[in-house]
């Protein structure tokens, strides 16, 4: 029975670190979009630097739950929570470090004229930030139904990135000599529609802990 009692500590000890981690990811999105708009360029450092806090949890996390796997020996629905709980970590950890690439672009652009694009980049970073929020709720609750939601958000993504495309490449036909600025502006809505990608894959690991079964949503 104390056996039982410290796995299920260690399991909600997990998912508290988990939920730290996805606000860290989301705080720092904000931060890089935020420095994006107004060239903040320390705002940009601040966002850079919140990314080890994201992997400094992923690798906390992924030890604890590694060390449960080998002394409690769990089974059937622990086990694949335990399991999954590594896809979680790794998806957001890599959501992370596109938040940083905003920050990192932050920082190159400062200085220049703000892009056109940058309201539908902001409409990005806004579902972004849903979908995290999202997927990691889905989580915590052990909610199927939430997981599938916000999976097909990222629909709405897709479509906003191929919106900023268009924009972009219309742009550069008229600015031929901003190709270089026009070209981060797409890399950055690349960064941040593969975002959500990662938010969906943490929805589908949801799907397997609950369900036991391998989805693509």
């Amino acid at each position: 029975m104390q056996t039982r009692i410290y796995f299920m500590e260690e399991l909600a000890r997990l998912d508290r670190d988990i939920l730290t981690m996805g606000v860290k990811v989301e705080e720092n999105l904000r931060k890089a979009f935020e420095a994006f708009k107004t060239q903040d360029v320390e705002l940009a450092r601040d966002a850079k630097a919140g990314d080890e806090v994201v992997n400094a949890l992923q690798i906390k996390i992924e030890d604890q739950a590694a060390m449960l796997i080998a002394t409690q020996q769990p089974v059937a629905r622990d086990l694949r929570e335990l399991v999954s709980i590594f896809k979680v970590t790794d998806n957001l950890e890599r959501a992370g470090d596109h938040a940083s690439h905003l920050a990192k672009a932050a920082i190159k652009l400062a200085g220049e004229q703000p892009s056109r694009q940058i309201g539908r980049i902001e409409s990005m970073v806004d579902i972004c930030c849903g979908m995290v929020r999202g997927a990691v709720a889905a989580w915590m609750n052990h909610d199927v139904e939430e997981a599938r939601r916000v999976a097909a958000i990222d629909e709405t993504l897709d479509a906003e990135r191929k919106a900023v495309v268009g924009e972009v490449i219309e742009f550069m036909r008229e600015h031929p000599e901003l190709v270089d600025r026009a070209t981060r502006i797409l890399t950055n809505s690349g960064y941040l529609e593969r975002f959500g990608d990662h938010m969906t894959n943490i929805c589908e690991a949801v799907v397997y802990m609950v369900d036991g079964t391998h989805v693509e949503l």
